[in-house]
């Protein structure tokens, strides 16, 4: 996969965002995206302040939900950014996978991609039953058949769901967006906790600590962190800042959070969580130290 290109090994903190989107209105149509007009704003690596001023080493872009068909001209947009950018590590695609004829011309597609490290296929906004149909728990499995991530992009009334799709697809890495977005600022605790347990129980699933409400109370986010840490672990976690579309201050204002809320984590815990557990699950290569590459 994909090289990384990242600060020295003594640095302090090496990181990885797991969760940023580009996107060019000018190339691609977002639909999904219409009711929000600031996310039709052309979004690219030289807006992302985290790059300019050197605190991410690198990023994971997530497909940006532009209109299926054009899901592969998406993808040869994100890696023309990655030709030009270093710093994108890997691009997790959309593919349309209750489509059969489609999710297979397409996975076939990626699996020649180096780049394409994951796929999405958001469960999140579909009625109950849609990650379970046959052709969409087929194309899971077909997704780790090629060695790639799924993303579980979900809410918390299909963290179940999304337990028994993890159950039927053991071959599968899955990786859980935005701790399936608990309803934080209503004091959704349960039975989102309980649910959340409960998927982490498998142990081919990963959650990012990202997409949080920042303007949530800090004791409240607190209590949160610390429960998808208890069940998740260090090893099975990943930091993610999904920008642009954090809310009160960017990115850099919920990186700040985050290491609030980590400040009792030990250096080997931080370093995973920030780093380590996102080149192992997406496969991404470390660089060559000075003594292998001389």
């Amino acid at each position: 996969m994909s090289n990384i290109h990242l600060r020295a090994p003594g640095d302090p903190v090496r990181v990885m965002d797991a969760h940023v989107h580009f996107r060019d209105p000018s190339r691609l149509q977002y639909p999904s995206r219409m009711d929000v007009p600031a996310h039709q704003r052309e979004c690219l690596p030289g807006d992302l302040s985290s790059f300019a001023d050197g605190t991410v080493d690198g990023v994971i872009v997530m497909e940006g939900g532009c209109r299926p068909a054009d899901n592969i001209g998406e993808l040869d947009f994100l890696e023309s950014v990655a030709d030009e950018e270093p710093r994108v590590c890997g691009v997790v695609a959309f593919v349309d996978l209750c489509d059969a004829a489609d999710r297979k011309r397409n996975l076939a597609r990626i699996g020649s991609r180096d780049r394409v490290v994951g796929v999405r296929h958001a469960i999140r906004g579909h009625d109950r039953g849609f990650s379970l149909q046959a052709e969409f728990v087929r194309g899971v499995q077909e997704v780790g058949a090629i060695g790639r991530t799924f993303a579980l992009s979900i809410t918390p009334d299909q963290l179940l769901e999304a337990r028994a799709l993890v159950q039927l697809c053991p071959g599968t890495q899955f990786v859980l967006d935005h701790c399936a977005r608990p309803a934080i600022r209503s004091d959704g605790f349960e039975p989102w906790a309980t649910d959340i347990a409960r998927l982490a129980e498998c142990g081919n699933v990963a959650c990012k600590l990202s997409g949080l409400a920042l303007e949530a109370r800090a004791d409240a986010l607190f209590r949160y962190v610390r429960h998808v840490m208890l069940h998740f672990g260090a090893t099975r976690l990943l930091y993610g800042s999904d920008w642009p579309h954090v809310s009160a201050g960017g990115e850099g204002a919920w990186r700040n959070v985050v290491e609030r809320l980590i400040s009792d984590w030990t250096p080997a815990a931080r370093q995973a969580f920030f780093l380590d557990n996102a080149v192992r699950l997406y496969g991404l290569r470390q660089p060559a130290t000075a003594s292998a590459s001389s």
